[in-house]
């Protein structure tokens, strides 16, 4: 079993990620059970396509900025010379 990211699990609880995958196994379960038509399945299906696209959006901006993102560099105190 690989390593949990413990990292992005807050990003995958904020944006309910759980109850997606939770929901499209349910839909599968109701589909093969009769109580969805595949064309409802494949509807919800592709909702959840683009759920998930918009999860990789949001990710992939996050690791560009922090990656843009610097270390504030220590200040330098620069003189003007002596005034006497």
């Amino acid at each position: 079993m690989p390593e949990r990211d413990y990292l992005s699990t807050p990003v995958a609880d904020t944006l309910g990620l759980r109850d997606v995958i939770v929901g499209l196994a349910q839909d599968l379960e109701d589909m093969r059970a009769g109580k969805i038509s595949p064309n409802e399945g494949i509807a919800r299906a592709a909702v959840a396509k683009q759920i998930f696209n918009g999860v990789r959006l949001y990710i992939g901006a996050i690791k560009t900025l922090e990656g843009a993102a610097r270390a504030p560099e220590s200040t330098k105190v620069i003189s003007g010379g002596d005034s006497a």
